[in-house]
């Protein structure tokens, strides 16, 4: 992957050099101390990920992306840790690095870069491919059947009587329990980590506290849940 640091500070440009150079797969091509610069060099030359400040003098990392047409992946790399939710509503930011930024969390950065760039199967998830009947969910809405693609569902909440099932593209209304549903859904994508979500465990994003990212929603974990999300994380 064809990469490029964008940092206002020399020290924390050499910083992020080096962790990539202990990474075969990304190859730094060029560093910028500003913003401005990096955005005239993207004019002319293509990248797969972009290392990033935020605070920069002339353009904040922030206002440099809301700029680019084509976003490349991007991992934040800065010292204030009030952006994070914020940065994660652009689908193409992929981490985000609080600085001083240690080898042992760096690794984690490059297997989420790399899962970003693994292809996409027919089915809508990352790498994997199941029979018809195991990848798709049928609700009734309004006397219809409408086909959900489970790659595509992000979260199952309960609200009374209903259900909400919000996937990436639409969010719909189900008279249902979320005992019922969860009956319904594979255990090896799905998990329920309080009394009223279940989560599509593979589009988990970032876990703080006692609170789990998906895409743009920010998902509590209950404390008799939460044992059992972190057995099945893939610690290092």
């Amino acid at each position: 992957m064809k990469c490029i640091v964008v940092d206002d500070e020399c020290s924390a440009r050499a910083i992020v050099t080096e962790l990539c150079k202990n990474s075969p797969e990304l190859q730094i091509i060029a560093e910028f101390p500003n913003a401005v610069e990096a955005l005239k060099y993207l004019n002319q030359h293509s990248v797969d990920v972009i290392f990033l400040d935020i605070h920069m003098p002339f353009l904040t990392g922030i206002d440099f992306i809301q700029t680019l047409k084509n976003p490349p992946k991007v991992v934040f790399t800065t010292s204030d840790k009030d952006f994070a939710i914020a940065a994660y509503e652009y689908e193409f930011i992929v981490d985000y690095l609080v600085k001083p930024i240690t080898p042992e969390r760096f690794r984690k950065t490059l297997v989420k870069l790399k899962n970003a760039y693994q292809p996409v199967t027919a089915n809508g998830d990352l790498g994997t491919e199941e029979g018809d009947g195991e990848d798709n969910l049928y609700i009734n809405i309004d006397r219809r059947l409408i086909k959900l693609h489970l790659g595509e569902v992000l979260i199952v909440e309960a609200k009374g009587d209903y259900i909400e099932i919000k996937t990436t593209t639409t969010t719909y209304r189900v008279h249902a329990t979320l005992k019922k549903i969860k009956e319904k859904l594979p255990e090896s994508r799905f998990m329920q980590i309080h009394r009223s979500y279940i989560i599509n465990f593979k589009k988990i994003i970032d876990i703080q506290d006692n609170s789990v990212l998906i895409e743009r929603s920010v998902i509590p974990i209950s404390r008799s849940h939460r044992p059992n999300l972190i057995q099945r994380l893939n610690l290092l």
